[in-house]
């Protein structure tokens, strides 16, 4: 993986499939965090609330990943990951299928609020399912 310097180059960097379904994730977390700051760190893109990390994103060869997924977040999203593989703190969506843009907005919102919440207390890891 390389280093990038903006979320734009990151996702520039992807092949053309996985650029279309990474433009589509970025687009519906800035619409559900809009005063969220998009940074990169961990060298992959990452959406920071109020100076705390909420939400990054990643590509693979095959899909691409949400983290963190927290065990709140599990519990309350349970039905609606069934579809996709969840592994530790990640959610993986296939770049096959079709961009769930609403569910990762609600995602989204609900990693804002719990990070508000949490503060600094707040675990990054869940369980495995």
């Amino acid at each position: 993986m390389g280093r990038f310097e903006s979320v734009g180059e990151y996702v520039a960097a992807q092949p053309p499939a996985a650029r279309r379904a990474l433009a589509l994730v970025r687009s519906a977390i800035r619409k559900a965090l809009p005063n969220a700051v998009e940074r990169i760190s961990y060298h992959v893109p990452t959406h920071d609330v109020g100076g705390q990390r909420a939400l990054f994103f990643a590509c693979w060869k095959r899909h691409y990943s949400l983290y963190p997924a927290t065990a709140r977040l599990l519990a309350a999203f349970g039905d609606d990951l069934a579809p996709y593989e969840v592994e530790k703190a990640t959610i993986r969506f296939p770049l096959s299928g079709p961009v769930p843009t609403r569910l990762i907005e609600r995602i989204a919102r609900f990693r804002a609020k719990e990070v508000a919440s949490a503060g600094r207390r707040g675990s990054w890891y869940a369980p495995r399912r």
